[in-house]
């Protein structure tokens, strides 16, 4: 057996899965962000023992976190809990802890978990893609996860897209993630006259209603998607794409994105499938865990 921890925002998760991939127990708690940095750590280790409790044995534990660990210092970075950010989180969860745990980026744990039981089962090279409040990304290479040597393998949401385009939290501008976000497509909307009320998936609703303002903003979004993801292709040229996050639940990525895509891409076929997850907001979670395969545990 071995347990998943996925560390966000406003919740962490816990599951614990047997050697084969199933859920045994699963719990969920408040993140308690504003409680500070060493009050996230003890939840986690409280969630932790509460998940042992249930299954009666001591668990290998992986984490999924927002941000990475840095290579050069060991300590967090690029997390929007920024609470985590400078602190050295694996090796004091492992000091409270008292054994060794794995972690990685959530989106690397989603990649993961769709790579080994999900929708990318079965391929060799697997994209995995996030697109929700953020853009990220993370590779499955048969079956192993390939973060990279300085731990920000498949994060394509940091690639400029164009130039002189918003402002990033990275510092940058233009990057991949102020254009295909949930946030960013409601920007996109709100800059070229659209109410700034209505969200992503207003947008969306909109556009499927026949709303011309909301279906500018839709095909400008395919496009952009299109363009970013072939970038990636083009270098990594992977055996199967899975998209998950909010924005994966949007049916047009999977036609019209895709036929962007192909436009991009530099080959004169496109055959690359592109994927709806399978887990959902399980894959995290599950990935997570799955940082313990079952030959190394």
């Amino acid at each position: 057996m071995r347990i998943g921890i996925d560390l966000g925002g406003t919740k962490i998760e816990g599951v614990v899965l047997d050697t084969d991939g199933k859920e045994l127990v699963r719990k969920r708690v408040d993140t308690q962000q504003s409680a500070g940095y060493w009050a996230i750590l003890h939840t986690i280790v409280q969630l932790t023992r509460q998940l042992e409790a249930e299954t009666g044995q001591q668990c290998p534990v992986g984490i999924g976190t927002p941000g990475a660990i840095s290579a050069v210092s060991g300590k967090m970075k690029n997390s929007n809990t920024v609470c985590l950010n400078g602190q050295p989180l694996l090796e004091d969860l492992q000091g409270l802890l008292n054994r060794p745990l794995r972690i990685a980026n959530d989106a690397n744990c989603f990649a993961l978990s769709e790579a080994l039981d999900g929708a990318g089962k079965g391929y060799g090279v697997v994209f995995g893609v996030i697109m929700g409040t953020g853009v990220g990304g993370g590779i499955v290479l048969n079956g192993q996860l390939h973060q990279g040597r300085q731990h920000i393998g498949g994060e394509w949401g940091h690639n400029i897209l164009e130039r002189n385009g918003p402002d990033c939290y990275c510092g940058q501008k233009g990057c991949v993630e102020t254009f295909i976000s949930g946030p960013a497509l409601a920007a996109d909307y709100h800059r070229h006259g659209g109410n700034r009320a209505l969200q992503a998936n207003d947008i969306v609703a909109l556009a499927a209603q026949g709303d011309a303002l909301a279906e500018a903003a839709m095909r400008r979004f395919l496009d952009r998607f299109g363009r970013a993801l072939a970038t990636v292709i083009n270098i990594l040229d992977p055996d199967a794409i899975v998209l998950g996050g909010g924005l994966s639940n949007i049916d047009r990525l999977y036609s019209e994105g895709r036929e962007r895509v192909a436009h991009y891409v530099f080959n004169d076929q496109f055959n690359t499938p592109v994927l709806r997850n399978i887990h959902g907001d399980s894959s995290g979670v599950r990935g997570a865990a799955q940082l313990w395969q079952r030959d190394k545990i």
